[in-house]
């Protein structure tokens, strides 16, 4: 008998910042390791790793990067809803890669400024450049097999 090693799959989930409930449907987390920032989001995430067509890192002429996060049509339009709703307050977006619990965190809660209509969401994460290539290449590893899975069912 075979034993399949199981691969690590990434996910990456963008909740939006609420007011606080007595209903329960609100959670507070902490973004950012060096000054946490305490961010009251939706339990119910706006926007997941399903929702993705494409993750990659952006290099920036500093010697940082970024995260940029390209999603499909339907989850593009929630998007546009939630940032055109939502100015002034902030997306919280949880990543996770590897195997171990500690291989996520909460990565960054941008400000929302404008209405997004990009279907994009590039963001500057609190990981190393290591977490974000690995989570990246985990990523699109899910991306592949959804795709491939539905290339199969037509």
């Amino acid at each position: 008998m075979f034993s399949h090693k199981k691969k690590p799959v990434a996910i990456v989930r963008v909740h939006v910042e609420s007011e606080g409930s007595n209903t329960g449907s609100t959670t507070n987390v902490f973004v950012l390791r060096s000054e946490p920032v305490v961010v009251n989001v939706s339990k119910d995430p706006i926007l997941t790793e399903a929702d993705l067509i494409s993750a990659r890192m952006l290099e920036t002429p500093d010697g940082g990067f970024s995260l940029e996060l390209r999603f499909e049509q339907t989850a593009s339009w929630r998007l546009e809803q939630f940032t055109a709703i939502n100015p002034g307050k902030h997306l919280a977006v949880y990543g996770h890669w590897g195997e171990k619990p500690e291989d996520g965190r909460w990565l960054a809660a941008p400000l929302i400024v404008h209405r997004n209509a990009t279907s994009i969401l590039t963001f500057t994460p609190d990981a190393s450049h290591e977490e974000i290539a690995q989570m990246v290449q985990e990523l699109n590893n899910v991306i592949k097999k959804k795709v491939d899975s539905a290339a199969k069912k037509d």
